[in-house]
């Protein structure tokens, strides 16, 4: 029966992986124990009971579909959540919930299953012409984090969901680069106009969805139900529409859809990974109408954003930790949202797996994990380790406030190259240095690149710093 469970629950690790981030995986699912299944009943071990509300809360969908797959939709899942891990003469202390059953909630805070009168675990078709918004409600504009990076799209978003289709914003196109909130604010945007106005038809829909349903269309010879169905719909979201780039008929139906939409005052939502400017295969009927009302970018979150971020995020879970550790997060994570909270994510499930309180020293041991190498490469630390050992002053004297010349020239050496090296903004790298401003920054890369122009000994020394990194670093 261990080797059949084991078998059950790997299948079942098979299809989840294909959904979700090797990240993820490796958070949530890994450290899972099957231990038995009986009577169409999958019992499998958590442990801690935050790991399972996490689960329940964030990756339901994708245990269902699992299970779905893999034992029927009469399948029902059951957690033994470790309370106390023991020791080698104590084994550990677990507690069981009772499986899920059809009409049944796991918990009395709920099993987060949509629709109780079903079984949990039915999966809907997602490529069905039904009237479901397909909106996630957690996506709100109060978990949207405003910042610099993104007031403008924000900004815009607020006005289409408290006039929609009677805002100059007709269509809303909101473009940037990957895990920057682009999905989060235009569902955001429809879920507030649903609660606003319930009378309205709010869907969202992604390209991928659109054009699976068009294809059915086709094979169905159900073109007219298809279109006719779109244009019920009051405020239409589609999510990454660069993803309609080379599909004609898709694109000759959608103009049709959009074409009739727009002239009936009902909002256009759109998101894509660029510009349409940018947006290539796209035919240029469709692309002017993507101008016709505003177009807003959202950026890479700035530093404040960032500590923003990730204050929120741990507030949701009820969880505080010191400032320095939320000032690290902030200045190590600087590419992306997703990338941020992924690392939030795994920094809180360390915590749990461990019983570690989140710390400074915590912080760094989950970073190193999920740091690439060129950037471990890069490192501030690393580049401030060549500046400190080619000079031999220490990191402390480096970073404090002695203005001796023997002290400042290294310093203002230090806050070059991590300005040549690394992306960190001026604000960040003078956080390195006892929090000192970008002024002083900008002054200390002006020095530097003053003093290579009229003394040949700073140039080859700078060069030889820059060969560290095997890279050149500095013109010829």
């Amino acid at each position: 029966m261990q080797i059949e469970v084991r078998d059950l629950w790997n299948q079942c690790l098979n299809i989840i992986k294909n959904d979700i981030t090797e990240q993820s995986f490796a958070t949530w699912f890994a450290p899972i124990v099957p231990l038995k299944f009986q009577n169409n009943t999958l019992t499998i071990q958590v442990p801690s009971q935050f790991f399972y509300e996490w689960l329940e809360e964030k990756h339901v969908s994708d245990l269902r579909k699992a299970i779905d797959l893999t034992i029927g939709r009469q399948g029902m899942l059951e957690y033994s959540i470790v309370i106390d891990k023991g020791d080698r003469k104590n084994p550990p202390i677990t507690f069981n919930l009772p499986p899920t059953k059809q009409g049944q909630n796991s918990t009395d805070k709920g099993s987060n299953f949509p629709n109780p009168a079903k079984s949990p675990f039915e999966l809907k078709n997602l490529d069905s012409l039904e009237l479901d918004s397909y909106l996630i409600p957690k996506y709100t504009f109060d978990k949207f984090i405003e910042g610099d990076c993104n007031r403008l799209g924000r900004a815009a978003g607020m006005a289409v969901a408290n006039k929609p289709g009677l805002t100059a914003f007709n269509p809303l196109m909101i473009y940037g680069g990957v895990g920057l909130g682009k999905t989060h604010l235009i569902q955001a945007i429809g879920n507030q106009i649903k609660d606003s106005f319930p009378d309205k038809f709010v869907l969202y829909v992604s390209t991928e969805k659109f054009t699976n349903q068009f294809v059915n269309a086709i094979r169905n010879n159900s073109i007219e139900a298809f279109t006719n169905f779109y244009l019920q719909v009051d405020v239409l979201i589609i999510d990454d529409v660069q993803f309609l780039s080379g599909k004609e008929k898709t694109q000759e139906t959608f103009f049709n859809i959009f074409n009739h939409l727009h002239q009936s005052g009902k909002q256009i939502i759109l998101s894509s990974d660029r510009a349409p400017r940018d947006l290539a295969g796209m035919e240029d009927r469709l692309l002017s109408r993507f101008k016709w009302g505003l177009t807003a970018d959202l950026q890479q979150p700035d530093f404040e954003t960032r500590i923003a971020i990730i204050q929120k995020k741990l507030q949701e879970d009820g969880i505080q930790i010191d400032f320095d550790v939320l000032e690290y997060l902030a200045h190590s994570i600087q590419t992306n949202v997703r990338e941020l909270e992924g690392v939030i994510i795994s920094l809180m499930a360390q915590a749990s797996l461990t019983r570690k309180e989140i710390d400074l020293e915590l912080a760094k041991s989950t970073l190193k994990s999920i740091v690439n190498e060129q950037e471990k490469e890069l490192s501030v630390e690393s580049i401030l380790d060549v500046v400190t050992n080619h000079f031999d002053v220490d990191l402390e004297t480096l970073r404090g406030k002695c203005r001796k010349k023997e002290n400042v020239f290294p310093r203002q050496i230090a806050m070059y190259m991590l300005k040549e090296l690394t992306n960190l903004p001026l604000k960040s790298i003078g956080y390195h240095f006892g929090g000192r401003d970008h002024s002083t920054v900008i002054h200390a890369v002006q020095a530097v690149s003053e003093a290579m122009e009229i003394d040949q000994n700073v140039e080859k020394t700078i060069r030889n710093l820059f060969t560290r990194f095997n890279l050149k670093g500095v013109q010829s």
